[in-house]
Order: structure tokens, then C-alpha cells, then sequence
């Protein structure tokens, strides 16, 4: 069936979910200017008015911009309201109606050194779980995690495999948290940081470190680092918390 021939609601789902393919996919990155509204027409062979809904719902839906004179673009990533809660990364990703992964890259349990024992608070001989993994949105990076879990208060993570389960979803639902610390931070990306996020050396990246605790003690240090040039954070309050504050 040729274009013309097919309803126009049908025609303005297929157009819709084509696009919203080759965003979620990573073929339109973020940035990436979409054809402009007149030239979508000609290439669907729908009228501008199709072509013009297909590109209000999908600025809706918040996955592209739309910028007057200058066109519409692939709209860049949030970490929404991560200083205020424990978000989870998969649904922050399939939020933005992107395919999520992740990829275990280490694990190692070892003795902690000095600096991670003050980090964690802790003293003594501690030993830790140490892992390295990467999150990614529709084939690209989005976030390095870098995590440390003490071993004394969950001895079962040493013996878990967490190439298949991303360790801050298994943490959640194995040791109730009582506790949470968030600090926010900005760095320039090292050589590892760089690759992992397919970024330039020395780039700048937002850092969202969290500890951890229950009533055993520490928990987890985690430190997620993404790309800053992709990602903001969003925090709503009202005037009584921001008073309290």
C-alpha cells in the first residue's frame, strides 16, 4: 500500500513511531536537527499540517525541541530530581522512551584502603565490593557508575553476579536504606571516565555521589558520573521546604 493510500491516522502513527525509533535507537542523538517540517511532508508524502502533529507529539512527550526559525532538535537528557531521591537509572532511561542496557565492566571484592574507609566512615579492617559498570541509552553511554558495597553489613553481594542485575536496583531490594547522602559535583573526565563515555579526555562531567546507610552501619558509596554537556538536575520544592532549608 503506497503512502497516499493509507489513512491519515495511520499515517501519522507510522511517521510518529519512525522518528521516535530513530531517536530511542541513537541514530538522532541528542542535538541532532530533525528535517524541517515542510521537508518531513515531502519525504512521507503527507501534508505539512500531519507533519507539523507528528512533530508537536513528539515535543510533548519531551523528546525533541522545538526552536522558532531555528528548527526542531533531539532534546538533550535529564537526571530528574536526583538530589531529593533515590532514582532508579533503567526507568530514568526508558523514560525518556529510550532502550536501556547495561554492562557489568569489574568486580572485585579486596580489603578497603585507608581513603575508602574515612569515605564510608568506617575503621577497622572493612572489606568491599568494588564495581565498575556502565549504563546506556539506546546504544549509547549515559551514565559510569563506580561503586563500593560493604561486604560486612551485605556479605551476599560477594557472592552475587551483577552482570545481570544493575547493583543499585539488587542494593534496594536487599538492605532497606535508612539513610541517604547526596553530593553533587562537576570534574573533568580522566582517561578511563572518557572512554567508557565515549567523551574527549578532561571533558566535564556532572558527579552524583551517594552514600548510604541502615542500622548495620554503611551501606554503599556510589559515584555516577554523565556526560555534563547531556544532563541537568531537577529538583522541585515548595516556599515551606525551601524555608526550612
Amino acid at each position: 500500500m503506497t503512502a497516499e493510500k493509507r489513512p491519515s491516522a495511520t499515517l501519522h502513527q507510522q511517521i510518529l513511531s519512525d522518528i521516535e525509533g530513530r531517536i530511542v535507537s541513537g541514530e538522532w542523538p541528542p542535538g541532532y536537527r530533525l528535517p524541517f517540517e515542510v521537508d518531513l511532508a515531502e519525504a512521507y508524502g503527507v501534508s505539512r499540517m500531519t507533519a507539523n502533529k507528528v512533530l508537536t507529539k513528539l515535543a510533548a512527550a519531551g523528546l525533541i525541541e522545538r526552536r522558532k526559525k531555528s528548527g526542531s532538535f533531539v532534546a538533550q537528557p535529564q537526571v530528574q530530581s536526583a538530589i531529593l531521591e533515590i532514582h532508579d537509572i533503567e526507568e530514568e532511561v526508558r523514560s525518556m522512551k529510550r532502550e536501556y542496557r547495561f554492562r557489568l565492566i569489574g568486580q572485585t571484592a579486596r580489603k578497603a584502603s585507608e581513603e575508602e574507609l574515612r569515605a564510608l566512615a568506617l575503621s577497622g579492617k572493612t572489606r568491599l565490593l568494588a564495581l565498575e559498570s556502565l549504563h546506556e541509552a539506546g546504544e549509547r553511554p549515559f551514565c559510569f557508575e563506580s561503586r563500593l558495597i560493604n561486604l560486612d553489613v551485605v556479605p551476599s553481594a560477594a557472592a552475587w553476579d551483577f552482570s545481570a542485575t544493575p547493583p543499585g536496583k539488587w542494593l534496594s531490594a536487599q538492605v532497606p536504606w535508612t539513610t541517604a547522602e547526596h553530593k553533587i559535583y562537576a570534574i573533568g573526565a580522566d582517561s578511563e571516565v572518557a572512554r567508557q563515555l565515549d567523551i574527549k579526555t578532561g571533558a566535564p562531567c556532572l558527579v552524583v555521589q551517594r552514600r548510604t546507610w541502615c542500622d548495620q552501619g554503611p551501606v554503599t558509596l556510589v559515584r555516577l558520573i554523565y556526560p555534563a554537556d547531556a544532563h541537568a538536575l531537577v529538583a522541585r520544592f515548595t516556599p515551606a521546604q525551601a524555608a526550612r532549608g
